[in-house]
């Protein structure tokens, strides 16, 4: 295959940017690129999800884990800075855009000749020794397609499966679900030991000397310009994280000393359309006027922990407790 890209590794890490970059070089640039980056710990949605239904919101939260859309389908990744994406912008042929072998082939190449073995298998899977180490999506605009994947590398594979990890049951959605694979990284079989910059350089470095035509790239300060704008007028707002969803029921029960507390939410384009309310963690009348708060509101923790404030005004609840009362919306 003959490639004329030119070749991108971004030094930022936050994930909103760098998703911000994919869509800028596939809509307002008309040549072939390729990109490299590393995100800080951060969980990517399909652009099709419930952000809500596909993280671990405690976890996440407590943790600081940023959650980002991004333009393509598909399931839900974990990034950090262990894991390297890799991303091909590409033109091409009307009705010929759509092919996941095309673009990991050359990933697999660049791979064997670090001496890992890695098979193509499922509809968008990179595994290694039968277990999963990259994962794939698409996006066609005009006749142009993002191609974008994962590579686990030195990944905190722990943070990996808390921040995914989900009670069944809480979410009744038609969104699209992710399907769990059991993964590991890259860097457990290799002989000799890498680091993640040795490996990003090793990848970079097998594009460059095999394939004529591709040549390192730096975005400009007008380039860099218009990704900030993309980033905060899209990739960071609410907006399209989360009230992009498509509708949705929730329903989720919490127990406390104090008593428990049932909570069913419509939501659709990130409002509460309806609520049921019940429990005995406050008086049946108090239940009553959260139910009627809550519809009108966006799903967002501030506006529903300003409504429950209203209700439940000086009653004892401490932080921790008040905490976990939020957490029962989510």
């Amino acid at each position: 295959m003959y490639f004329y890209m030119n070749c991108i590794i971004s030094k930022i890490s936050d994930p909103y940017f760098n998703l911000a970059s994919e869509e800028y070089l596939l809509k307002s640039r008309s040549e072939d690129f390729f990109l490299l980056y590393r995100n800080e710990p951060s969980i990517i949605i399909g652009k099709h999800q419930n952000a809500f239904a596909e993280i671990n919101w405690d976890y996440v939260n407590n943790h600081k884990i940023k959650v980002a859309r991004r333009l393509s389908g598909g399931g839900t990744v974990y990034h950090d800075r262990g894991n390297l994406n890799f991303a091909f912008i590409r033109k091409g042929m009307e009705g010929k855009l759509v092919d996941f072998k095309k673009y990991t082939a050359p990933i697999q190449e660049a791979l064997g000749k670090m001496g890992i073995e890695t098979k193509f298998e499922g509809y968008n899977s990179l595994n290694l020794n039968g277990l999963k180490v990259s994962g794939n999506a698409e996006h066609v605009f005009k006749k142009r397609v993002l191609h974008h994947g994962t590579l686990l590398f030195s990944t905190d594979l722990a943070n990996l499966e808390e921040a995914i990890n989900i009670s069944p049951g809480r979410y009744s959605d038609k969104a699209v679900k992710s399907v769990r694979a059991k993964v590991t990284n890259i860097c457990e079989s290799l002989e000799e030991e890498l680091t993640i910059e040795e490996f990003e350089s090793g990848i970079m470095h097998y594009f460059r000397e095999s394939y004529p035509g591709c040549e390192p790239y730096v975005l400009d300060r007008k380039e860099i310009q218009q990704v900030n704008k993309l980033k905060a007028d899209k990739y960071e707002t609410w907006e399209w994280i989360f009230s992009y969803s498509p509708k949705y029921r929730i329903s989720k029960t919490i127990e406390l000393d104090k008593g428990n507390l049932d909570v069913m939410m419509d939501v659709d384009k990130g409002m509460i359309k309806k609520a049921g309310v019940s429990g005995s963690i406050l008086l049946p009348e108090k239940l009553k006027e959260l139910e009627t708060l809550l519809p009108g509101l966006y799903h967002k923790p501030d506006q529903i922990m300003e409504a429950w404030r209203k209700v439940a005004g000086n009653l004892p609840f401490s932080q921790t407790e008040t905490y976990t009362i939020l957490s029962v919306f989510f």
